[in-house]
């Protein structure tokens, strides 16, 4: 880009915008690389909003900016490169912003376009329970709309980034966008590696500066320190308006990057939630604040009425992608990473945390302050509301990634023996994080056993996720742990005047009254009350994993497992052996069945292998949960014997239960849970006339019309020939109705047929000429006579009537039934 000398900033944008039109994106690339090199921040700061949009695409989806999420290496690999170089956490972006920063330029971002939560609460007036906003909020002087936040150039730049994968949904139509292999998932890993590093600590940030100084970030606020996470929200009482205040302490300007870029993933992907829920995670002190506030809210001056859309009125309507949680995936995946990361000299030292650097206090809190309570609700939504279909998988891996810290202890991976069976059972050093995330793996496990009971488990995909998750839940230790936690956390609470006091006893005090009932277990009992309280409420009804309820109900789900095995059984013994298939089953040309019926399954459509896997999941899985929950091998064989064992084909093709009212037909929830399994099912045929059936996939529509008019013409002009032949007692006459009559089709169904079609009525059908496998078995024969035994298409001809001729006599001779002509 050339442009003259000293350019006004509004000259920079224009140019800016006059090359996104004419020139190609790499080139638009390299002269904003240039631009930021060359220009001061004062200029640059003009065109810093602009930038932002035009990269990740305005706020009300209007503007879909680079697309970041459709980005592919493989389809633009140019584009993809240079949008990787310039958004780099070293790249020309990044050296903009820090320019920015060193200046204090501040950017609005509205605060409309918040998670429901936090909008309703800062619109009510009252502060969210996120430290981060404290120092950020800016409210129009005359009160109403306009809410924004106050950021500096890092935090705007990271909102618009966050925020891009929940407002951006816009794709070009048309084009598949695949999950793990896009510029923005690549970028959310390169940022969380490098603002979050498992070894060292964040770059500081370099650029070139005409001064020679290297800026400051920007300050952090008092509020927002490591202590103060987790604390209740207060009340705004004033107008807040962004003040510059010097911290104290430089050390910790050493993490303010990595905690501003780590609270942001969490607001933006994770506070989302109902209002019911908002309110159950505040604290009892802050319900009383915010009601204080609102009863004295007419007698303040300074603040004005709630705003439309606030908190009363707040519903949360959000429903996460798939995408959306594969990313939250990866985000959880790198915490547990760079929380382990810490070691264990640094662990041990915790009540020391003031002799800490802040990075090392940063690893030791990012899992329960950060993202514990968030991800526990972001969880609980998407198991009640994610349909029950196999993208279900998505939230399923990125829960056992949350409950299964151990896998990703970075030195693991070195250990030679950390693959072997007998090495994997879970080390007791992780007592403490099992039970201080007791609900993660209670109350989620019992919302999962609610979903695979009422899911298809002959699916080969429903019974992996029911694998993957016995498989977990059954690794050694872990379920004494569970158990442990919950015995801890119903352990009945002593009877003090002043609770306080529970923290502070020592067991320690030698013969005396506190020492004989204070346990050391006593501390971890009430850390487990208080982060199950904390979460669900202090009236939450708590239900035991390992009560009687739960053990009923994992009963049934293992006789629906048996069942499911049956039923998979069953289908594999009716799929083709691979040894004895035909030359043409092997191109896919199987004899049709027009009335085929739908199982309610995939299996039978995911072939020999998928069937023998989903066999072997749904028996590991009945064997991890018998580990899990001491199921006995006499409960077992019960369960066989009462619901599946041994199921014959008469009971298969028995009807689902159903009951019958003034509506008709109508299935009972036993009847639905036996269709959906594929234990018993409706025999749905067509019983019009097989003539005008819809044309199948496997047929030549030309040739289905052709023959229907040809067959139409020849029985209507020899019908009555057709039918005195048939009447016949002699050979002929059989021979005849073995071709030209159909057999009556035995319907299983309590519904009457209606149907006015008569298959006794004589007549001659060639539909079975455009079904392409007869077709290939023509060409086939033809090519075989001619090629080896020369014979002409004549004399083929003859011969293949001959032979038909021979085989139609003798099935009539063996046959005593009158059967329909079957090609």
């Amino acid at each position: 880009m050339s442009l003259p000398g000293g350019p006004q900033p509004s000259y920079l944008l224009a140019s800016l915008k006059a090359d996104c039109v004419n020139k190609p994106f790499h080139q638009r690339c390299q002269d904003l690389i240039r631009v930021i090199e060359d220009f001061p921040a004062k200029e640059l700061h003009a065109i810093f909003p602009w930038l932002v949009e035009q990269v990740f695409g305005s706020l009300d989806g209007s503007i879909v900016g680079w697309n970041l999420r459709c980005l592919q290496e493989k389809i633009s690999p140019v584009d993809f490169h240079s949008t990787l170089f310039f958004l780099d956490p070293s790249g020309a972006m990044m050296k903009l912003i820090y320019k920015l920063q060193a200046e204090e330029y501040r950017y609005d971002f509205p605060v409309s376009f918040l998670p429901g939560p936090v909008r309703a609460s800062i619109q009510e007036r009252v502060l969210p329970e996120c430290p981060f906003y404290h120092n950020k909020i800016q409210f129009p002087s005359s009160g109403g709309l306009g809410l924004h936040l106050s950021l500096n150039a890092f935090e705007y730049f990271m909102f618009h980034f966050a925020i891009f994968l929940i407002i951006q949904r816009n794709f070009i139509t048309g084009q598949l966008c695949n999950f793990s292999d896009n510029a923005y998932y690549i970028l959310v890993e390169k940022y969380l590696n490098w603002f979050l590093p498992i070894e060292g600590n964040v770059p500081p940030p370099h650029f070139s500066n005409p001064g020679g100084a290297v800026p400051s970030p920007a300050p952090r606020s008092p509020s927002i320190s490591l202590t103060s996470y987790g604390t209740s929200p207060s009340l705004l009482k004033r107008h807040i308006s962004h003040q510059h205040l010097v911290n104290a302490d430089p050390a910790a300007q050493e993490i303010w990057r990595s905690e501003t870029l780590l609270q942001i993933f969490v607001e933006m992907w994770l506070h989302h939630y109902s209002l019911e829920m908002y309110h159950k995670m505040q604290s009892p002190h802050a319900k009383l604040e915010a009601l204080h506030h609102r009863l004295n809210v007419s007698s303040t001056s300074y603040i004005s009425p709630p705003l439309p859309g606030s908190l009363h009125s707040y519903q949360e309507s959000f429903q996460p992608t798939e995408e959306h949680v594969l990313l939250v995936r990866v985000l959880v995946k790198h915490l547990h990473a760079f929380a382990n990361s810490l070691r264990p000299e640094q662990l041990s030292s915790a009540a020391h945390s003031h002799t800490q650097s802040p990075m090392e206090e940063l690893k030791r809190v990012v899992i329960p302050r950060f993202i514990q309570p968030k991800l526990y609700i972001f969880l609980q939504h998407c198991f009640g509301h994610w349909p029950l279909d196999a993208s279900f998988r998505a939230v399923l891996e990125m829960w056992l990634s949350y409950v299964q810290p151990w896998r990703y202890v970075p030195e693991r991976s070195s250990s030679p023996l950390s693959n072997e069976p007998q090495n994997r059972a879970v080390p007791e050093k992780w007592t403490s994080f099992v039970q201080e995330n007791l609900l993660m793996y209670t109350k989620l496990f019992l919302r999962y056993l609610n979903r695979a009971i009422r899911s298809d488990l002959v699916s080969p995909k429903n019974a992996l996720m029911l694998f993957r998750v016995a498989k977990v839940f059954s690794q050694p230790n872990l379920p004494e742990m569970i158990q442990k936690g919950e015995q801890l956390l119903l352990e009945p609470e002593p009877v003090m005047p002043h609770r306080q006091h529970r923290l502070l006893m020592s067991p320690s005090l030698g013969g005396s009254f506190l020492s004989s009932w204070q346990p050391p277990i006593t501390d971890a009992s009430f850390k487990i009350k208080s982060h199950v309280y904390s979460l669900e409420g202090q009236e939450f009804q708590y239900t035991q994993m390992f009560g009687s309820e739960t053990r009923n109900q994992v009963l049934r789900l293992a006789q629906m497992i048996i069942q499911a095995k049956q039923t998979a059984k069953s289908i594999s013994d009716q799929y083709p052996d691979t040894g004895s298939q035909t030359l043409l089953s092997w191109f896919g040309l199987n004899s049709p069945d027009l009335n085929t019926t739908y199982t309610g399954n995939d299996l039978e459509e995911s072939g020999y292998d998928s069937i023998r896997k989903t066999d072997e999941h749904l028996e590991k899985a009945l064997e991890y949960l018998s580990q899990i929950f001491r199921l006995n091998s006499a409960q077992l064989s019960q369960l066989t014997v009462n619901f599946g064992h041994a199921q014959d084909e008469s009971q298969r093709n028995q009807l689902p239960d159903f009951e019958q009212n003034e509506n008709g037909i109508v299935l009972t929830q036993l009847g639905r849970q036996q269709i959906i399994n594929g234990l018993r099912r409706f025999d749905i045929q067509y019983l019009g006339d097989p003539e005008l059936q819809p044309i199948r996939s496997y047929e030549n529509a030309t040739l289905v019309r052709f023959l229907y008019q040809l067959s139409s013409v020849l029985n209507e002009r020899f019908g009555s020939t057709f039918a005195s032949l048939c009447r016949r007692q002699d050979f002929l006459g059989r021979f005849c109705s073995y071709h030209l009559i159909s057999r009556p089709v035995q319907r299983m169904s309590p519904m009457p047929s209606t149907s006015t079609f008569d298959p006794t009525v004589p007549r001659i059908t060639l539909r079975f000429f455009a079904n392409y496998r007869v077709l290939m078995y023509l060409v086939f024969f033809y090519f075989v006579c001619g090629s080896m035994m020369s014979m002409g298409p004549v004399s083929c001809t003859l011969f293949l009537l001959f032979v038909y001729v021979f085989y139609a006599a003798v099935m009539t001779l063996l046959t005593e039934h009158r059967r329909p002509h079957q090609d």
